[in-house]
């Protein structure tokens, strides 16, 4: 039985510390990562839905809308400022309609990005209910405000 000094022991607890710290962002990371592809999936799945695509068309145009989702999280990633961001963005869909024009008609391919922000708005709508959801039943959460006409009541 090897015998630790204090200091010894304090650098151990340290390293162990550290150690399962980075476990655990590795595993947030994972589990964000995993909810993307989810998400992405998902969203493809909705947008290939509405534009009533047979098995041929969703079999090609799904690698190419995966590759276009990955570059649309990666341009909001890269540009803060928003209307460089805009301006990304606007190009990326440019691009993108060419190519999906290679699988659909031009009709469906400039609806797809109309489709995607609905699909989107949606997603994010429900997002928003679950969490106020989860502030309602906690215990000791959010209260809604209700307006009345002379004024706030919870």
């Amino acid at each position: 039985i090897i015998k630790l000094t204090p200091v010894m022991k304090k650098i151990l607890y340290l390293l162990s510390f550290l150690l399962f710290t980075n476990l655990a962002l590795f595993a947030q990371n994972t589990d964000r990562e995993e909810r993307f592809e989810k998400l992405r999936d998902r969203i493809n799945e909705l947008v290939a839905k509405k534009l009533n695509l047979t098995k041929n068309e969703s079999e090609k145009f799904s690698p190419i809308f995966v590759r276009y989702f990955n570059e649309l999280r990666t341009t909001h990633k890269q540009f803060n400022d928003p209307l460089l961001r805009q301006q990304k963005i606007a190009e990326l869909r440019i691009r993108y309609r060419t190519e999906f024009k290679q699988v659909l008609d031009e009709r469906r391919a400039n609806r797809v990005f109309v489709i995607e922000k609905e699909v989107q708005e949606r997603i994010k709508e429900e997002i928003q209910d679950r969490r106020e959801q989860r502030m309602e039943n906690r215990p000791g959460g959010r209260k809604k405000i209700e307006k009345l006409s002379g004024g706030y009541r919870l």
